[in-house]
């Protein structure tokens, strides 16, 4: 099964597809080196130029995996806990949210109306930081008044998102347009 960005799981599914994907890579190059000197019985041949600009693409995508492998995915006990208690509100998991000065995991993100709010496992993520960047790319795509909120607590966190959940169904507004613009944005800024 394919996981998408926004999905639990995905942190896993794409670092596994970027292993595949540089295997199979290194592999495409190493077999033209080769069938080329075979073929030629020199290693001057067009077959190896084709192979050392083949390794270009290769190397990105090695340079991809790199930077994935410190992070990791929500478990998929709090990833059920946190989807049993957020039924009316928008959801977004494994998230590695990034800013010119720093990359910063965000395992999950509730989005009601106007109001996001993220846990972040690592307790060295500097929230602060995290919401002030978030905030700043949701006003600059005309996303105004939006509060953000990052925690490293979890049960702070979860207390937090079946308060916006309890609200959620009682107000009963839709806010689908503004939970979609807002998650594609936060979608747009992470890995």
């Amino acid at each position: 099964m394919r996981t998408k960005k926004g999905e639990a799981g995905y942190i896993r599914s794409h670092k596994m597809k970027l292993a595949v994907g540089v295997l199979i890579g290194f592999a495409l190059v190493g077999a033209m080196v080769f069938v080329g000197y075979k073929t030629t019985g020199t290693k001057l041949n067009l077959l190896t130029l084709v192979a050392i600009l083949g390794c270009l693409p290769v190397c990105r995508t090695l340079v991809n995996l790199i930077v994935m492998v410190p992070y990791h995915s929500i478990n998929e006990a709090r990833e059920l806990e946190i989807s049993g208690a957020t039924g009316n509100l928008t959801v977004l998991y494994d998230l590695i949210i990034t800013s010119e000065k720093k990359a910063m995991p965000i395992q999950a993100v509730v989005i009601s109306n106007r109001t996001v709010c993220g846990y972040a496992r690592d307790k060295r993520v500097d929230t602060a930081y995290a919401a002030q960047h978030i905030k700043s790319m949701l006003a600059q795509n005309q996303l105004d008044k939006i509060t953000v909120k990052i925690f490293t607590d979890y049960t702070a966190f979860l207390a937090r998102a079946e308060g916006m959940d309890n609200i959620a169904s009682v107000e009963q507004e839709d806010n689908s347009r503004m939970e979609k613009r807002i998650s594609r944005l936060i979608l747009d800024i992470s890995l």
